[in-house]
């Protein structure tokens, strides 16, 4: 069940509250009101593709942190020089999820860096 603590009390504290606090979940409804509800946990395990992807994506991850750290500025450099909303580990991830070498090639072109050099 939902309810709604004052909100002047957040707002005087200087707290815009959303997500898990302990055993609630807080979020700003469309109206702009605040909601609490009660944390809800999964009732069955994850499907083959949910596992699929998390595995994934912890691989892209692991990646990552395996690069040196020369290489994970080369990534970031392309995302700066590029004036991209992300940074380099983000570019990284989709690369490792999406397999997108066209873009990466076009990234490296444009930006001058070397990102998938062996």
């Amino acid at each position: 069940m939902a309810f709604e603590p004052d909100p002047h009390l957040l707002n005087y504290i200087g707290w815009i509250a959303w997500g898990d606090i302990g055993e609630m979940t807080c979020y700003v409804s469309k109206r702009g009101k605040t909601v609490w509800l009660k944390k809800t946990y999964p009732d069955k395990p994850a499907s083959p593709l949910q596992l699929e992807r998390r595995a994934a994506w912890s691989a892209a991850a692991a990646a990552w942190n395996a690069l040196t750290p020369t290489q994970r500025h080369q990534w970031n450099l392309a995302a700066s020089r590029a004036s991209l909303c992300a940074h380099g580990y983000d570019l990284w991830v989709h690369w490792r999820i999406t397999g997108d070498q066209a873009a990466i090639e076009t990234l490296e072109r444009q930006t001058h860096t070397s990102l998938l050099a062996a």
